[in-house]
């Protein structure tokens, strides 16, 4: 049996629903007002989903929908429409809307959406174990993000070897903290090393450990980063430094499962996970002799390729969120950045990719604690990709509009000779224009496209049901 929230002020409507719910041995609360139904999450409650009608104006329904998404942000949220009227478009209002249902509710429709709704209580569940942990969760809605985070929750249940492939900055340890955290050994350690970071003669001692004596200035015994990890994960980082030398080694301890100090020979079983990353391209390095092909094959087991920042434009205004919300976070001074500085941001090839993103935004929020950063405030490498050149890229009845500035009524040129222009279409046009730019930008996601245009969600919602706009 699980709760289940109503949200409807139409009294006997929501009674119809309750029946149905209690007949399914679910305990189901009416809420007819969002006054009522805060006073009740405010108790502590945890529904397992949340019901709201959402066939009627835009006035009923949302104040429900905020409350929800205020106190119990990661309750899932289906809302109900009767038979032949149109439901709204769930996703387009919170991440937490899952679908819509239709009335009168059926059996079979409720039970797919609370098995739906169990599933995505179960992911938050883990997303907050993984925050408790220390744990950045991967942001982004783009494809090759989704396809990325589709990957993790297959392997991280596995103790197969992941090789972790992607340029400087792009978040493979991010990936390797996830898979950790999603497996059965999150309750054991995460040990990371950067193998490239360490000189070639000290990085067997610091993997495998040492005896007291074993070289000079070996005072006493020491554990190695196995040892650290027994139970849990090793994570490898620029793996593709590591000398021929060394890649022997690690190659035994792969193939055996075993190890030993140096200056012992006594083996420690290694019960390790074993996740590795590299920015380089480990097969060239092959054929240049640089690097081991049956070590590549021993990692490669499970390749996970992190998407270059410039491949995802889309998902950076979601990413400039997610580090304003770490700074706020962290008790320091944020900022607020207008569309056409998102915009901007969203233009620029970020060859440090997502570590670069980081280091603007801190150095943004330094630089005006509590304000807003619009393009003029931007470093200078992001002002040619301003906003009047993102209009200009617009092509409009085929020709391009070339702007040096602010568009101004002036810039428009029109053949009043020739009976002139409907003023209405011409701005309809010029809409859904900048509108379906906006989607390609954001590929397809609705919020991040609103973000863009300065716009509501809703407000963009109703305008692409005007213009007839399907997403991709």
């Amino acid at each position: 049996m699980v709760q289940v929230v109503i949200c409807d002020g139409d009294r006997e409507r929501a009674l119809a629903v309750e029946a149905v719910l209690g007949f399914l041995e679910h305990d189901a609360v009416r809420m007819e007002t969002s006054g009522a139904l805060k006073e009740w999450l405010s108790q502590g409650r945890d529904p397992a989903l949340a019901l709201i009608a959402g066939h009627q104006d835009e006035d009923a329904w949302r104040p429900f929908l905020e409350t929800c998404n205020h106190l119990t942000p990661d309750t899932p949220i289906f809302f109900l429409a009767e038979k032949g009227r149109p439901a709204l478009h769930a996703a387009d209002h919170s991440a937490s809307c899952l679908g819509a249902l239709e009335l009168p509710l059926r059996h079979g429709q409720f039970q797919g959406a609370l098995k739906q709704a169990l599933v995505h209580n179960a992911r938050s569940r883990e997303r907050a174990a993984q925050v408790r942990a220390g744990v950045q969760r991967l942001v982004g809605h783009s494809k090759p993000m989704r396809r990325v985070s589709h990957m993790i929750t297959q392997v991280a249940p596995t103790d197969a070897n992941v090789l972790i492939l992607g340029e400087s900055g792009t978040g493979k340890e991010v990936v390797a903290r996830n898979i950790h955290a999603q497996s059965d050994r999150r309750d054991k350690p995460f040990v990371p090393i950067n193998c490239g970071a360490i000189p070639p003669d000290l990085l067997e001692s610091e993997l495998f450990g040492h005896e007291k004596g074993a070289f000079t200035g070996a005072f006493s015994a020491r554990q190695g980063r196995f040892e650290m990890a027994q139970g849990g994960t090793i994570f490898l980082d620029e793996i593709g430094d590591m000398s021929l030398h060394m890649q022997v080694k690690l190659l035994r301890v792969l193939q055996e499962r075993t190890f030993e100090r140096v200056g012992s020979n006594k083996p420690i079983k290694a019960d390790v996970r074993v996740l590795a990353a590299t920015h380089r391209d480990l097969e060239a390095r092959i054929r240049e002799g640089l690097f081991r092909e049956d070590l590549f094959y021993r990692l490669n087991v499970f390749p996970v390729h992190m998407p270059a920042l410039r491949e995802r434009p889309g998902d950076i205004p979601v990413l400039v969120d997610e580090l304003l919300r770490r700074i706020e976070g962290e008790g320091r001074a944020s900022v607020t950045l207008t569309p056409a500085a998102i915009s901007a941001l969203s233009r620029h090839d970020w060859p440090g990719n997502v570590r670069e993103l980081a280091n603007v935004i801190e150095r943004l929020a330094i630089l005006y604690p509590y304000g807003t950063v619009d393009i003029a405030d931007l470093p200078e490498q992001f002002h040619d990709a301003s906003m009047e050149q993102v209009i200009a890229d617009l092509d409009m009845e085929g020709e391009a509009l070339q702007l040096e500035g602010p568009m101004q009524p002036e810039d428009i040129r029109v053949d009043w000779d020739e009976g002139g222009i409907d003023l209405k279409d011409y701005l309809s046009s010029l809409e859904e224009g900048l509108i379906r730019q906006a989607l390609d930008a954001s590929e397809g996601v609705v919020a991040q496209a609103a973000k863009l245009l300065g716009l509501r969600r809703t407000t963009l919602v109703e305008k692409l049901r005007k213009y007839e706009i399907q997403r991709a």
